[in-house]
């Protein structure tokens, strides 16, 4: 029998990316754990062992943090652009491995192979930001109230950066978080998500060649595996930040703890992400981007379109044209690029689908396009489920939570204003969209009055978010900025500096000290 391992090249992109099948001595960073559990990786695509990787002990975790805090004092000496450099090869090297690497994530989490490919090209295109980032770590020069004074702002490294990543997207958010920090001078360790955990390795054999060619101090990039490790990086004041995507209910744990402690956080928690859809709009347009923000990677985005908020004189029109789409949807193997919905990560997900259906059933819902377990061939390890619409009420208690599935909530709205009260009526403020031709409404959803999301787009979906504009959202998504524009600045300490170049020392507010 032909398994998709070796229909699609599998086990190859694993030999190419240093990773032996059913291996449990993985090295993982710096040092080779050989103690910790048993840490075993499933494709949701099959249900079929990928490989075994031992967990980081605590003391595996303490000499790894060792060698994190002496690559700082050495890494944060290294002029910037010369660390841009170091980065600008490590993009080099991840386009030589971009289709094992982006096989591999498309394997072991799910996703489509496009979308695996997708996600190693944002590790390349950060890459390329943080190079020229690298050039551009600006502070402020001010005018001083003393004469023959001298004000300005600078920033430093801010020292270790623990990166705590999710399974959604097992490579992007680390490289977003990593080649910022690297280029500031910081080190980074980093604990994946332990349903992906070959892809974090992949990433530091990639790499690695990279940082011994150009004699980088070892402990500049770590990685520790298991939940252990999660709770070891929250409470360990040498970590001075700690960028966390994951659940709203553990980032409030994470926020707490680190808090604690004195620590900066970077939070991208839970999204409930929206589309408005005007009379005004292009209904072709509203397709492409609200079902492929539906139902792309699954549902399992956290930018992903979990309600659709529609004008009551087109509702009915905007319907029919995603119940059409959605009966020609294909659900299957990600890998085969002819299917456009793969698989959720796991069987504890395709419960919480299920279990979604039935309350937002209870609480009044009407099934527009019927959910449901696919099975039969080729749906064997149990994980791939129908994408689902169902007719609600922005108040039900399952809308206003996040549900990580192909689940899309639809709702009637009369004017703009309560189109808006409906978008930012739930917890969560990751992204938000409008589908317009009206000015107007266009200018008022993105006013101070509009949107209250992080990110709020205009005639696009909520999902695709590119690196070049910092990325994060409001209230339970948590605050946090990564990637693009100025979300540097999190990753180092800014330090107002005053020079007086003069002979007197006159006092700041015209106070006299006369002695």
């Amino acid at each position: 029998m032909i398994t998709i391992a070796d229909q699609f090249g599998i086990k190859s992109a694993l030999e190419i990316l240093g990773i032996e099948a059913i291996n449990e001595g993985t090295s993982t960073g710096a040092n080779n754990f050989a103690n910790g559990k048993i840490i075993e990786s499933y494709s949701p695509a099959d249900g079929v062992l990928i490989a075994k990787v031992r967990a980081s002990t605590k003391e595996d975790y303490e000499k790894t943090m060792q060698k994190a805090s002496e690559a700082f004092i050495e890494w944060r000496l290294v002029p910037a652009p010369r660390r841009g450099d170091v980065v600008r090869q490590m993009g080099d090297e991840l386009r030589k491995f971009k289709e094992p690497l982006g096989k591999l994530v498309s394997y072991e989490m799910g996703k489509s192979l496009q979308e695996g490919y997708g996600e190693v090209q944002e590790m390349i295109d950060i890459c390329d930001f943080a190079v020229g980032l690298s050039r551009q770590l600006y502070g402020l020069t001010m005018h001083s109230e003393r004469p023959q004074h001298r004000m300005y702002e600078q920033y430093h490294p801010i020292g270790t950066v623990g990166i705590i990543s999710a399974f959604n997207f097992p490579v992007a958010v680390w490289s977003w978080n990593a080649m910022i920090a690297w280029v500031c001078g910081d080190v980074a360790i980093w604990k994946p998500s332990s349903k992906v955990p070959l892809c974090g390795i992949a990433c530091q054999n990639i790499i690695k060649t990279v940082l011994k060619r150009n004699n980088v101090p070892e402990g500049v990039s770590c990685l520790v595996t298991g939940n252990e490790s999660g709770d070891l990086i929250n409470n360990d004041k040498r970590i001075s930040l700690v960028s966390f995507t994951g659940s709203t209910r553990i980032g409030r744990h994470v926020s707490k703890t680190v808090a604690e402690r004195f620590g900066n956080t970077i939070l991208e928690l839970g999204g409930n992400n929206a589309i408005i859809v005007s009379q005004h709009a292009d209904i072709s347009m509203v397709l492409v981007g609200a079902v492929f923000g539906a139902v792309g990677t699954a549902g399992q985005r956290c930018t992903s379109t979990r309600r659709l908020i529609i004008h009551e004189s087109v509702y009915d029109k905007t319907i029919g044209v995603l119940k059409n789409a959605y009966s020609q949807l294909q659900i299957g193997n990600p890998l085969d690029e002819n299917n456009h919905v793969g698989p959720l990560i796991d069987k504890g997900a395709v419960q919480e689908y299920l279990n979604a259906i039935e309350i937002a059933k209870k609480e009044g819902g009407k099934i527009i396009v019927e959910g449901g377990v696919v099975e039969g061939e080729g749906y064997e390890s149990g994980c791939y489920v129908k994408p689902c619409i169902i007719e609600a009420e922005n108040h039900f208690d399952i809308v206003q939570s996040e549900t990580f599935a192909p689940i899309l909530y639809v709702m009637k709205y009369s004017t703009i204003e309560e189109a808006i009260a409906l978008q930012n009526g739930v917890p969560q403020g990751l992204s938000s969209s409008i589908f317009t031709n009206s000015m107007r409404e266009m200018e008022l959803f993105l006013s101070q009055s509009g949107s209250d999301c992080g990110i709020a787009n205009v005639n696009i979906g909520t999902s695709g978010a590119e690196i070049g504009g910092a990325f994060g959202g409001e209230k339970e998504t948590g605050g946090g900025r990564e990637s693009g524009s100025d979300a540097w600045k999190a990753y180092m300490r800014r330090q107002t500096n005053t020079i007086n170049y003069g002979t007197q020392l006159p006092l700041a507010q015209g106070i006299k000290f006369d002695l």
